[in-house]
C-alpha cells in the first residue's frame, strides 16, 4: 500500500445541486488548507465539469440522455424538491440572499486552488460524452484504476 499523503480523493457520483455544492465546498476547503485534492467525476457527477448548454450523445439512447441530462452547473437541480426546476431557482435565490458562494464560483475557486478534476472514461463511453463537452480545466479522462491509485495514497477519501 502506498504511503498516505496530505491528500483528499473525492468521488463525485451525483449530479444534484446540493451534492455537487458539498463536493466543491469540501474540495476547496481542503485545497485552501494545503491538501492535494483530486476529484473523480463519474456518471451523473460528470455534469459538474460539463460546459453549460451542451447536448451529448451520438446514438438514439445517447441523445435521449443528453436531452434529459443537459449538463452544466446552471442546469442542475437539488436532489429533493426540484419541482420541475422551481426548486433550482428557489435554492439559487436563497443562497444568493444569504451570501452563499454560487456553484460556478466554487468550481472556479477549485480550479484556482489547483484541484485536479478527473472525468471517468467508462461513464463517458456509456453516456456518449466526449472530452470537448467539458470545461477546459478538466483533466484527460481516466479509469477507475487511476482513481484507486489516488485514493490509496490519500489520507481522506469521500464518495458523494
Amino acid at each position: 500500500m502506498a504511503e498516505r499523503k496530505n491528500k483528499l480523493t473525492l468521488v463525485v457520483l451525483s449530479g444534484d445541486l446540493d451534492k455537487v455544492m458539498a463536493s466543491y465546498i469540501i474540495a476547496t476547503g481542503a485545497a485552501a488548507a494545503g491538501m492535494e485534492v483530486v476529484m473523480f467525476f463519474t456518471f451523473w457527477g460528470l455534469k459538474a465539469i460539463q460546459r453549460d448548454g451542451v447536448f451529448t450523445g451520438k446514438g438514439l439512447f445517447g441523445k435521449m440522455l443528453g436531452v434529459m441530462n443537459r449538463g452544466g452547473l446552471n442546469a442542475i437541480g437539488p436532489s429533493r424538491l426540484n419541482m420541475g426546476g422551481m426548486g433550482r431557482w428557489m435554492f439559487k435565490l436563497m443562497m444568493k440572499q444569504k451570501g452563499v458562494t454560487q456553484l460556478p464560483e466554487l468550481r472556479q475557486a477549485a480550479i484556482d486552488l489547483g484541484v485536479q478534476m478527473l472525468p471517468c472514461q467508462m461513464s463517458m463511453d456509456v453516456m456518449e460524452i466526449t472530452r470537448d463537452h467539458f470545461i477546459p480545466e478538466a483533466a484527460e479522462p481516466v479509469g477507475v484504476a487511476t482513481m484507486l491509485e489516488h485514493a490509496s495514497e490519500s489520507s481522506i477519501q469521500f464518495f458523494i
